[in-house]
């Protein structure tokens, strides 16, 4: 339910990881001195409708040079190319901004109305 990019040896975007394990699985390849790209499916909704939506996780590690940081809004614009679908994009630089309760509301309030029984 996610995939992970990130720049190769020879500074190319290239495929790291793909998993089932969540947000915290994808979280754990980022590294404070890295730029990478996820790409996480959630199921949401409530009693009434469960709907899959998906988050883009741009992520700068804290330790990234500035030319490397300057490269990511034109390569993310890129990488927005190819992953096209998704309900929340969220700019990272620091594992903290991706807590996954964080993130979860996030989806939810951009996915609209939400039915339940009241409970």
């Amino acid at each position: 339910n996610w995939l992970y990019l990130h720049y190769s040896d020879n500074n190319k975007l290239a495929l790291g990881a793909t998993g089932n394990g969540g947000l915290s699985e994808l979280v754990s390849h980022f590294k404070p001195d890295e730029r990478a790209y996820g790409y996480l499916r959630l199921i949401t909704g409530d009693d009434l409708s469960a709907r899959a939506k998906f988050v883009f996780i741009s992520w700068v590690g804290e330790k990234v040079s500035p030319l490397k940081k300057a490269r990511v809004s034109t390569d993310k614009a890129f990488v927005k190319e190819l992953i096209k679908d998704f309900a929340v994009e969220i700019h990272a630089t620091d594992l903290a901004d991706l807590h996954e309760a964080d993130v979860l509301h996030k989806v939810v309030k951009a996915g609209g109305a939400h039915y339940g029984d009241g409970h």
